[in-house]
């Protein structure tokens, strides 16, 4: 399918591959995908493009699972017009594709407390959507504001009012791009924020697959919440515990597999296609539905057309 597309400024290209853009590496061809170089450059062209065709902002991709089919839309994806990191008095504004990772080490050495996100894989946009949290804090406790576009290409900017947030979700429409956003920062010692970044990388090490090809937690926990990083910490509602007493640690399907070292990150193990991974994810809800009676909410996001749904 060839699109009419508007002229921009940044990058514009039709039927490219989307496993080039996700941390799965699955993934059919987007109709097009857009790096606007700029917010004018993006207001531009959703103005200006057909209101029929539909729009897809990904950040990284580290959270997305693109099925082999591909995606029936323009993909936006920010890139480097879009990740300046400002701390200020308290608050810390982040472009949209600024990595979690960067903006925590960055308010750190501001004295500024964000070191929930040191450990988040993905970018600001998504974690926004999503409501990314670990060790009890989320984007939510944080939030003080988001610049976003519309699909129209009106500008708008969003308070907490505005954005209905709980666990892993929000009611961001699916087609705003999330442009930058504000956070609420505690002050803090640089040096004691970067040693409590420290220790939560090494325990994310020790305990996830880091080093392999996943796109992080793959069901919501039923419990409601994830690590809190206390010695308390309750597991019996934790996805990957009703993962393994389902059976279900380590099972493959295809070049998919669920960890082994941890059971609740589906990991492309070698040459895995998105139907392979998503086949095993519901195998797994099936097997955990049929020995807990809990039903297992998909975290990662697929999107997209089956194998036999490819442009021409």
């Amino acid at each position: 399918m060839t699109l009419t597309l508007p002229e921009v400024r940044g990058t514009l290209t039709q039927g490219k591959p989307l496993s080039e853009l996700t941390w799965l590496r699955v993934g059919g061809p987007a109709d097009a995908v857009f790096q606007p170089a700029d917010r004018d450059d993006l207001v531009a062209f959703l103005r200006a493009l057909d209101p029929s065709v539909a729009v897809f902002p990904i950040g990284v991709g580290s959270n997305l699972i693109v099925r082999d089919g591909g995606l029936r839309a323009v993909v936006v994806r920010l890139g480097r017009g879009f990740n300046a990191i400002e701390p200020g008095d308290g608050t810390v504004t982040a472009g949209a594709a600024a990595l979690d990772a960067h903006v925590a080490r960055k308010a750190a050495a501001a004295g500024l407390d964000l070191t929930f996100l040191r450990t988040i894989p993905g970018s600001i946009g998504g974690a926004l959507r999503m409501n990314a949290g670990c060790y009890g804090s989320y984007v939510a406790d944080h939030f003080h504001n988001a610049e976003a576009v519309l699909r129209d290409g009106t500008v708008v900017m969003l308070g907490a009012d505005d954005i209905h947030f709980e666990y892993r979700q929000t009611d961001l429409p699916p087609d705003a791009i999330v442009t930058r956003v504000t956070f609420r920062a505690e002050p803090g010692d640089p040096e004691e924020l970067e040693a409590r970044m420290a220790d939560q990388l090494a325990k994310r090490d020790a305990t996830q697959p880091t080093k392999e090809r996943s796109a992080g937690s793959t069901f919501r926990n039923p419990a409601g919440f994830s690590s809190t990083g206390r010695a308390n910490d309750v597991h019996d509602l934790k996805a990957w515990k009703l993962i393994d007493e389902a059976g279900m640690r380590g099972a493959r399907r295809g070049g998919a597999q669920m960890s082994e070292k941890h059971s609740n990150f589906l990991l492309n193990a070698g040459g895995a296609t998105a139907q392979d991974l998503e086949q095993l994810g519901e195998e797994v809800r099936k097997r955990v539905f049929q020995n807990s009676g809990i039903e297992l909410v998909w975290e990662i996001m697929r999107v997209g057309e089956p194998a036999g749904d490819k442009p021409e």
